[in-house]
């Protein structure tokens, strides 16, 4: 059987307490009063014997405010008759009827629930009392690509990364080893392996909030690979080492902070992404693909991609770095980071190294953005510049106080609009080498060695979630004067067409093909084949 709910005695009772204490005319109450009674029997909240119950009384009450009212002077507040007195057992004196035992439930729960009413709202005007926005804790809308974001009170946390593999298989095409070649071409042997591309995996946590005006950040960013590591000179980057029981590599580049304003600018201190070259891998499409293995019998954390082939490898560094407001679409930086050995990375005593440093790299980068022609379009351009120390070969000895001062400088230009997108690369260097930052940069007598490169590239979605890229990129080194190391490497060049099937916000699909040729100053050159297919997610 139905019966009244809390609410609903509650309601009922304030509204009979309302009809004993009012002072509009008493057919006006009646009416009111058994509309509401045939709401609550309607709907099922009275059984049949409530509601004939208090029908009744409320009849019998409305019978005796007629008399009552016809008695009295007209001149009298009808809120002073006795029939609006509230009824106490103890001062009854029989004049009154005394209402039943449902009148007085109704109206002992409509007290009750007036008085938690009360304490709720003293329990509501304590909490808002104290109230702490920074005790609060949500989570912003998911952006694909973005990663999950929470906001815990002042403290914005974010957390993103990505996956990849591929299965790989690379070909040999022959000829004779080239000295600080990339291409695997001499090799004779061809090689399957199941492995990352040219970004590893990646976990990114970011912290940011606004203390005092000024915008603070914390970024720590772990990159792990694949395939065993064999740690050597490049540490996880190092080829890897296929054999059992090993353990894969950990590369954690990014550590940093940052403190900035809108109107002043960011300070960046920590280790994170260097700025000479670092627009030419970032608008590589081989950055979500493999491209030049670099070694695939035994993979690295990482390929190539077109690092030797078009740019050299911009690296992660400690630093020191201003980045400017934006302007107009126009803005810079600068930086002093921890200064690099010359490495001899051809081999054979064919290049100078050195190990002591008086002063930091410095390097600066402009972007400018802006649209030309319904193009979004993208130009940059950055610096390099270094002086080594003690420079050391077996020409010069071991006890050479020889130095000298390394300079490079590139130019690039993105273009987008629409299914298409291009974008066109050039660096020159001076003492800087190829491949990676100093690699081979200076010749055995202390000479520095020029080196330049460039790639392009084209994409076009010939489908909403097709992709169709192509590029092409090289990267020359010159030998110094009075130099003649016919082994040495001259060029690396490769081309490259890949498909990206977009599957999802989260992932896509990546078939690819690279051709990576070497060539040395005397007649020594080699080629290869690279096929790659996978998949990667970004959250």
């Amino acid at each position: 059987m139905a019966r009244l709910s809390l609410r609903q005695i509650a309601f009922l009772g304030c509204a009979f307490s309302l009809g004993s204490l009012t002072v509009l005319p008493a057919t006006a109450q009646a009416d009111d009063y058994t509309e509401l009674l045939d709401i609550l029997r309607a709907k099922g909240s009275l059984t049949r014997g409530e509601y004939n119950s208090l029908l009744a009384h409320h009849l019998r009450h409305g019978r005796s405010s007629s008399a009552s009212t016809n008695q009295d002077d007209t001149s009298s507040p009808p809120a002073r008759h006795n029939r609006y007195r509230r009824y106490n057992p103890n001062q009854y004196d029989g004049s009154l009827e005394p209402p039943d035992v449902t009148t007085i439930a109704a109206s002992q729960a409509a007290q009750r629930a007036a008085q938690d009413a009360a304490a709720s709202a003293r329990d509501a005007r304590s909490m808002l009392a104290h109230y702490d926005p920074d005790s609060i804790v949500r989570v912003k809308p998911y952006v694909a690509g973005k990663g999950v974001t929470v906001q815990a009170g002042q403290i914005e946390i974010n957390l993103s990364g990505f996956i990849n593999g591929f299965y790989t298989y690379n070909s040999p095409g022959g000829g004779r080893p080239v000295a600080g070649g990339i291409s695997t071409g001499a090799s004779g042997f061809d090689s399957s392996s199941v492995r990352n591309g040219l970004l590893p995996g990646g976990l990114i946590l970011k912290l940011n909030t606004v203390q005092d005006g000024i915008k603070l950040g914390a970024v720590f960013g772990m990159y792990p690979g694949l395939n065993n590591a064999d740690v050597g000179t490049f540490n996880a980057n190092s080829g890897g080492s296929p054999v059992g029981l090993g353990t894969a590599g950990v590369d954690f580049r990014q550590v940093y902070m940052t403190a900035g304003t809108d109107k002043l600018g960011t300070i960046k201190i920590g280790r994170d992404i260097a700025l000479f070259a670092s627009d030419a891998i970032l608008n590589d499409a081989t950055l979500l693909s493999v491209g030049s293995t670099g070694s695939n019998a035994n993979p690295a954390n990482t390929s190539l991609g077109r690092i030797g082939v078009g740019y050299v490898y911009t690296d992660w560094l400690p630093q020191i770095t201003y980045i400017s407001p934006k302007w107009h679409g126009l803005q810079g930086s600068l930086g002093i980071m921890t200064p690099l050995d010359q490495f001899n990375f051809a081999g054979g005593g064919l290049s100078a190294t050195t190990t002591q440093h008086s002063s930091p790299m410095v390097q600066g980068k402009v972007t400018y953005d802006t649209t030309i022609a319904g193009f979004t379009t993208r130009f940059w351009a950055s610096f390099l510049t270094q002086h080594v120390q003690n420079l050391t070969s077996s020409t010069l000895g071991t006890d050479s106080r020889k130095g000298a001062t390394v300079a490079a400088g590139d130019v690039g230009v993105k273009l987008s609009r629409g299914p298409f997108e291009g974008v066109a690369y050039y660096y020159y260097g001076n003492g800087l080498g190829t491949t990676g930052l100093l690699f081979d940069g200076i010749s055995q007598t202390g000479r520095k060695r020029n080196s330049e490169g460039y790639y392009v590239q084209a994409s076009y979605k010939i489908l909403p979630r097709l992709k169709l890229v192509g590029s092409y990129g090289v990267s020359n080194l010159y030998q110094a004067t009075d130099e003649d190391n016919p082994s040495l490497v001259r060029r690396n060049e490769s081309e490259v067409g890949a498909l990206y099937y977009t599957l999802t916000d989260w992932m896509f699909l990546v078939g690819e093909y690279a051709h990576t040729e070497s060539a040395a100053h005397g007649p020594n050159r080699e080629s290869d084949h690279t096929m790659s297919a996978g998949a990667m997610i970004t959250f």
